[in-house]
């Protein structure tokens, strides 16, 4: 069961008995308080490496016991090393395993009544963290230890810690079958995870929902240390640490800035002291070379997200920084500009393919990118395939693709393996624009085109990061490199990155790799510059002993065999599993999981918690804008259209305020069909929502479904009825136990819809809110609820006549095969 503690309908709220110890900050209700109590962040530096330790502490306030689902973003280059489950004065260290197996063993520590807790990769930057048999009054501790490394570029290093997992734009047709997680959005054929990174979302206003405490040790490792600057957080010095101030919110990024002087280039080999033969992991930094070499000629084109997403301050600074890349195109360079959501516009009086950078030109595109606004989808596969088509045809210049987003999609998989096969010798630069941004996803496709990721929180840092992407947006000062070595040899298909990316101003390179052999002699880089001579250093190798350098070099290793898996390699799945368990880092194969050897719960029946997490910072807000306005998508579909409801077991949140306020977007199902705390609807195919259905463009509103807040007709009641019965018959096969729960959801979502509603063609739901309530067994009420629900639709399953018009057409026909459903992390 899902209890979701989220904005309720206002027949919920009234019957909600608030506390009167329920302190400042604090939600607490009768039906409980929020799981997670706190989260702490304790990171230390040393040089450009931190070592992070990650502390959740979740409480059981119910009477039953627990189990809580925490979604939460980690930095996506940090290598997770490690992580104990605490509780009762007992402290269990995790095991690394298989992702299956893990699971497994999870969830029959769970029906054995023993505590366990799993920590999953989803996204290299989103994990899911469950704790389950949590008895009532107790308090649980999950610990996860991370190592990685610190991004360094024009003089400054940057350790960025995310808080919040944003809401992301799932486009795709919804999968049959059970969803594989407890998230707003349906799992789709172009996300089939879907419900595991979509986690409720707090309404702006609501309460503080948990503790937050993050403090960070700087130890410069022999590194010139200027003034650290914190760029979203107010930070305190308390005898050489920096911590943030009390009551602080988890949502948005942490940054620190931290200037260093200096610092040359270096190869560190760090043996294997496991191995039978001479072994291990090596580390190479590469400072680019002074050069005044003008750029080459080059091809540019210009993408910028104008979803809904990018409302506010964000679609003010996407405009500025596109603008700002167009004004640095010569005379000699030829670009193109595409402005996205759900559909594709370019500037009307330029050119169809590559238009000369003329002032003329220039100031036609500025125009344009000038009336760009928020709205629609963020449908990121199509202008990037029409982006990479323009640029193949491009013979002896530089191909560039800049993208211009905050990256909120949750298609990231789909869109590597389509884009892979088109980047060719085009480099990819990403420009991400939010205080919560998908650092992960960006960061992959700058690699995957060897071009740099420039992450933007603020206004205030527009102009300081496009100066360094001015730099940088041609070709890099060295191309062509390669790694070679002397004294070692080097096993040339563990480097990473896989593809090396070039020397670029003001940035050094890291590469990482595995040696056979004694950790001796030197390494060798070579390449081309700019005006086409021979670049070439050497660097002595220095023998240490640190193993975040080991476990700095899997993580990255494990990114690019991801990468490549996503971009259809899927042999590698089992080196993926075997360099992740090898070197004890996790990747989206394995899981770590702690089991405690004691019963503490007989017949391991549990409550099931998803936590629910903040609403973004600098997002605009759900009422007044069209930050959100977002339909479901079919994948690679020109225009928003009506998804399908799928079947599966209901596992939804109350309806919101919001969604009882103003009629549900199409493709909302079932009762309490507003679908949780803010975006999506459990039938939808996970587009964001906003109430002022009425302030959308006549293309983005579909017909509305029946709202709490209106009068329902009887036939309307028997089109939700139809599909609760649905649903139930497709979770007939659940343990009995899980079927329980449903049951009880299902009692609240009818008791809700029918409280206020005299006529008595109603009664037979009301009887079986009774029935539901009482003590009958629960194969009974499972009966029963289904009998009266298909007996009142009329139906043995959703009727024709309550279809949306319009549903046939965006129905899969009869004559498709079903979207095949997959293990979730085998995408």
């Amino acid at each position: 069961m899902t209890f979701s503690v989220t904005p309720m309908a206002p027949g919920e709220i009234s019957r909600i008995r608030i506390l009167p110890d329920a302190g400042f900050g604090m939600l607490r209700t009768d039906r409980g308080a929020l799981p997670l109590d706190r989260l702490d962040v304790r990171a230390r530096i040393s040089g450009l490496v931190a070592h992070t330790v990650v502390t959740t502490e979740f409480v059981n306030v119910h009477d039953d016991a627990l189990e809580a689902t925490y979604v939460f973003p980690l930095p996506d280059r940090a290598a997770v090393t490690g992580m104990t489950m605490t509780c009762d004065d007992r402290v269990v260290t995790a095991e690394l395993q298989e992702r299956g197996a893990a699971r497994q063993a999870y969830d029959q520590a769970i029906a054995s009544g023993r505590r366990a807790s799993i920590a999953e990769e989803e996204r290299p930057d989103v994990f899911t963290m469950r704790v389950g048999n949590i008895v009532p009054g107790e308090r649980v501790t999950v610990e996860l230890s991370l190592v990685g490394p610190l991004p360094f570029s024009d003089g400054e290093a940057t350790f960025r810690f995310p808080l919040v997992v944003a809401p992301r734009y799932i486009p795709g047709t919804p999968l049959p079958g059970r969803s594989v997680g407890d998230g707003y959005a349906p799992d789709t054929d172009a996300v089939p995870d879907a419900s595991r990174i979509t986690p409720p979302v707090l309404l702006p206003g609501f309460p503080n929902p948990l503790r937050l405490g993050v403090s960070v040790e700087i130890d410069p490792a022999g590194l010139e240390l200027g003034e650290v600057r914190s760029s979203l957080h107010t930070v305190v010095d308390r005898d050489g640490v920096l911590t943030i101030g009390p009551g602080e919110r988890a949502n948005r990024d942490f940054i620190l800035r931290l200037p260093y002087a200096g610092g040359g280039q270096t190869a560190i080999a760090v043996p294997d002291e496991s191995a039978e033969e001479p072994e291990g992991v090596f580390q190479l930094v590469v400072l680019p070379p002074a050069d005044a070499t003008p750029a080459r000629p080059k091809d540019v084109v210009l993408l910028l997200d104008r979803s809904g997403s990018m409302g506010g301050w964000k679609m003010v600074a996407a405009r500025r920084a596109a603008a700002r890349v167009v004004d640095t195109l010569t005379a000699a360079d030829r670009f193109a500009v595409l402005t996205f959501d759900h559909q594709v516009d370019r500037p009307g009086d330029l050119p169809a393919g590559l238009a000369e950078a003329t002032d003329r030109h220039r100031f036609r595109a500025v125009e344009h990118l000038a009336k760009a606004g928020a709205r629609g989808g963020t449908e990121l596969l199509t202008p990037l395939r029409q982006g990479l088509e323009l640029l193949r045809a491009s013979e002896g210049r530089d191909r560039v693709l800049v993208l211009v987003t905050d990256g909120q999609v949750g298609n990231e998989d789909q869109i590597v393996r389509d884009v892979t096969p088109l980047i060719g010798t085009t480099r990819i630069h990403t420009i991400g624009i939010d205080r919560a941004v998908n650092a992960g996803f960006l960061g992959r496709l700058a690699a995957l085109g060897a071009g740099r990721a420039e992450l933007v929180e603020s206004e205030d840092r527009l102009d300081e990061a496009m100066e360094h992407i001015h730099r940088r947006i041609g070709a890099p000062v060295v191309t062509g490199l390669r790694v070679t070595a002397t004294g070692l040899t080097l096993v040339d298909d563990d480097t990473s990155p896989a593809r090396l990316p070039g020397l670029y101003p003001g940035v050094p390179l890291v590469v990482s790799g595995r040696f056979t052999g004694r950790p001796a002699g030197e390494l060798v880089v070579t390449g081309r510059t700019r005006d086409d001579r021979e670049f070439r250093t050497t660097v002595a190798v220095q023998e240490r002993r640190e193993a975040a350098v080991e476990a700095q070099w899997a993580r990255a290793r494990l990114r690019d065999l991801e990468d490549a898996y996503a971009a259809g390699d899927l042999g590698l799945e089992q080196r993926i599993v075997a360099t992740s368990l090898r070197y004890g880092v996790l990747c989206r194969f394995t899981a770590f999981v702690a089991v405690d050897n004691r019963v503490v719960n007989e017949g391991g029946e549990t409550r099931r918690v998803t936590q629910p997490v903040e609403f973004p910072d600098g997002w605009e807000s759900m009422d007044d804008s069209a930050a959100l306005r977002v339909m479901p998508m079919s994948a690679g579909a020109a225009a928003p259209m009506p998804a399908p409801a799928p079947s599966r077991p209901a596992r939804f949140a109350p309806a919101t305020l919001e969604s009882m306020a103003a009629p549900a977007e199409s493709g909302s199902a079932g009762f309490g069909g507003g679908g949780g705390v803010v975006p999506g609807s459990p039938g939808g195919a996970g587009g964001f929502r906003t109430g002022r259905a009425a302030a959308r463009p006549a293309m983005m509103r579909a017909k509305a479904q029946p709202s709490f807040g209106s009068a329902l007709s009887i036939d309307e009641v028997r089109a939700l009825a139809a599909t609760e019965a649905q649903r139930l018959r497709d979770a007939g096969e659940l343990p009995d136990w899980e079927r329980r729960d449903l049951l009880d959801d299902l009692a609240s979502r009818l008791d809700v819809l029918v409280a206020g509603l005299d006529d008595p063609d109603f009664a037979p739901l009301k009887d079986l809110v009774a029935k539901l309530r009482s003590d009958t067994g629960t194969a009974e009420k499972w009966a029963a609820a289904t009998e009266i629900l298909t007996t009142f639709a009329g139906t043995s399953g959703p009727s024709e006549s309550a279809a949306e018009p319009g549903a046939a057409e965006s129905a899969p026909a009869p004559s498709e095969p079903a979207p095949e459903r997959k293990s979730f992390w085998k995408r």
